[in-house]
């Protein structure tokens, strides 16, 4: 593989202050690790600032640290090979990226559609991502879009289609409607930003279960002399990363599927310079930014090598469409997904993403248990846009994460860790192949698994969920974690982060329901409030994220606990105090417990924390647990005894 470009990286530096001054910086971090630790700094490793490192979800490390020796090799101009620093010399900073609505999904008939538009338009969309379904009787079909578009400069406005089984017959409609079309008052050179995309997904969308088309109808109508601005495939990696795709694995096998693509047009008779031409990239952005940041970069420098060896250099910026992840967002509490977007709308704009789509921040709800109108939801979503676009500046800046020694090494290190994962696929058979083989479902599974480890041991937080839940929300019901069906971008592989301790909540919404009152556990604080509040609170979050409600009846003593017991009317429990007063107070405590009637008595904290003796609690509470596992576990015994025993404390 051929160099990317003509730039070697450059000597790493000879200024002995430099080293000196990590040196410096490194044993100040050592003396603080040993502190927290409470060991000597001579116990720890040399490279002692390795401890502070973390590993993604890809199997990358990040460092606690970046200086000028992690420099990298500069990757060039914006515009221009090897592309990382962005597709589009012609890119107009006083635009930015195109700030693209989703259109279509709902029953709006097309004239309201057309005045959603060209509402939209005048409060700042500046793209259009329609979604065409033809048939099935809702929003709409390939006969609307004329009236969809009516008043669109189309030669201006770059139109992506989400067209399904129909989009083959969508996009020739497009194309009409491009050709006559009026024109924009000033002539609209064709770039990045006004690029349009028939949006046909066979390959991945193969994989996700959207419906699609036949891959020979698709390479059939890219090779049936298209005019210069439209794009017929578009390669979207977020068919894999709503399934639980890590960053690297996404861009490997959108990588890979867009090689596929590239072999199909290039047999039909296309040339190397005008297959490439024909594939735009749909790209999950999440509320990792600087992971999303360097994805958006690491693709671009990806796909610049494909077009290298292709030998189409100058044919090789990859068209970028971001979109909000669905499988970040989240049903309880769903406003914090307007805090996600924000995040991943910034790591997209920062990474260069041609296109930016923000999703509605009730996008993860069914349509009928959304409170806030369509046009509300829009208008957050687009506000979040304009505000990073003209309070922030972002996009009067080509590449300004670029330079940064973190974001420059993140970029190579997910490039190399995404080409590996190719090459695989490649040795394999390809794109095909694997899937055909299970390869890539089962590498998606595996990556999909470790995620769900993560955020059910509360590594991965997941605020309003497996952290800080609220519990006095609105009550959605039985199976609302699971819905699919009808939600925006939404694919029968979808799994949100969240929906393991979502689901355990809607558990409580049906027993709330049904009963009155929610499940319950009883907090036996020991101690001063001092004392027992952060195992208190820790418990009590906790316990609410399963969608058990804590019953804190305040301080208590082995003589006061029954008293305690009979008004909770629960039969689990969990002890609450620190090391010492479990040693000075726990065995009468738990001994009163179980006295009153208790099935089961928990620790707050290690095990270890409690005294010897012969009696011990039932388990205990901690940090690091399977909070998945703990919380079902609890509510399979607490439903088991809601017949005998009333729960207390009903909230809705």
């Amino acid at each position: 593989m051929s160099e990317h470009t003509d730039q070697q990286k450059p000597a790493p530096g000879s200024e002995s202050g430099l080293d000196e001054a990590y040196q410096a910086w490194s044993q100040a971090a050592a003396a603080v690790l040993a502190k927290s630790r409470r060991v000597a700094v001579e116990e720890l490793p040399a490279d002692a600032e390795t401890l502070l490192s973390t590993t993604t979800p890809d199997g990358l490390t990040i460092r606690p640290l970046y200086t000028r020796r992690d420099e990298t090799a500069e990757p060039g101009l914006p515009g221009r090979f090897p592309f990382v620093r962005g597709s589009d010399p012609r890119r107009d900073v006083t635009v930015g990226w195109r700030v693209t609505e989703r259109f279509g999904d709902d029953d709006t008939p097309a004239k309201g559609v057309n005045e959603s538009i060209l509402e939209a338009m005048a409060n700042g969309t500046s793209g259009l991502w329609l979604s065409v379904r033809d048939g099935d009787g809702s929003g709409l079909s390939t006969a609307d879009l004329g009236t969809a578009l009516a008043g669109v400069y189309l030669d201006l406005v770059p139109v992506t289609l989400d067209a399904g089984e129909y989009a083959v017959e969508a996009a020739r409609e497009l194309l009409r409607l491009r050709t006559e079309a009026a024109k924009a008052p000033q002539a609209a050179p064709v770039t990045a930003g006004t690029t349009h995309s028939f949006g046909l997904s066979p390959l991945t969308a193969a994989f996700s279960g959207r419906a699609t088309v036949d891959a020979d109808a698709a390479v059939a109508l890219a090779t049936g002399d298209l005019p210069a601005g439209v794009r017929t495939f578009r390669v979207e990696g977020g068919d894999f990363a709503t399934a639980g795709a890590d960053n690297g694995l996404e861009l490997a096998l959108v990588v890979a599927a867009a090689v596929t693509h590239l072999r199909d047009l290039t047999a039909a008779g296309l040339s190397a310079a005008a297959a490439l031409e024909q594939i735009t990239f749909g790209v999950s952005a999440d509320d990792d930014q600087f992971a999303t940041i360097a994805k958006l970069r690491a693709l671009r420098n990806l796909w610049s090598r494909v077009a290298d060896v292709l030998g189409a250099r100058e044919s090789g910026g990859a068209l970028t469409h971001a979109v909000t992840d669905l499988s970040m967002f989240s049903q309880r509490d769903p406003w914090v997904n307007m805090l996600r977007s924000t995040i991943a709308a910034f790591g997209a704009g920062v990474g260069g993403a041609d296109q930016v789509t923000v999703l509605g921040y009730d996008a993860a709800l069914p349509a009928d248990l959304r409170t806030s109108s369509a046009t509300f939801s829009r208008r957050i979503a687009r506000n979040t846009q304009l505000l990073l676009l003209e309070e922030s500046n972002l996009g009067r800046v080509l590449d300004p994460g670029g330079g940064s020694w973190f974001i420059e090494s993140l970029t190579d290190d997910l490039a190399a860790n995404a080409w590996t994962v190719f090459t695989q696929i490649e040795a394999a058979g390809g794109y095909r192949s694997a899937l055909e083989s299970g390869w890539i479902a089962d590498r998606v599974g595996a990556s999909l698994a470790t995620r769900d480890i993560e955020v059910a041991h509360r590594r991965t937080s997941v605020t309003g969920v497996n952290e800080f839940p609220n519990l006095t929300e609105r009550s959605l019901g039985a199976g609302a974690s699971e819905a699919a069906d009808g939600l925006v971008t939404g694919t029968p592989r979808l799994a949100r982060v969240g929906r393991a301790f979502e689901a355990l909540r809607d558990r409580s919404d049906v027993s709330l329901a049904e009963r009155g009152a929610r499940p319950s556990i009883l907090l036996l604080p020991l101690g001063s409030v001092a004392e027992h509040n952060a195992r208190t609170t820790f418990v009590a979050n906790l316990l609410a994220s399963g969608g058990i409600q804590a019953v804190n009846p305040g301080p208590l003593t082995a003589d006061t606990i029954a008293e305690a017991v009979v008004g909770a009317a629960t039969s689990i429990a969990v002890l609450c105090g620190t090391k010492q007063r479990y040693a000075d107070d726990g065995p009468a405590a738990l001994a009163a417990a179980r006295a009153a009637g208790l099935d089961r008595v928990l620790l707050a904290g290690p095990d270890k924390e409690w005294p010897d003796g012969a009696d011990r609690p039932d388990g205990s509470l901690r940090v690091g647990i399977d909070a998945v596992a703990t919380l079902t576990d609890l509510l399979d015994q607490l439903d088991e005894n809601a017949g005998a025993t009333a729960p207390v404390g009903a909230s809705s």
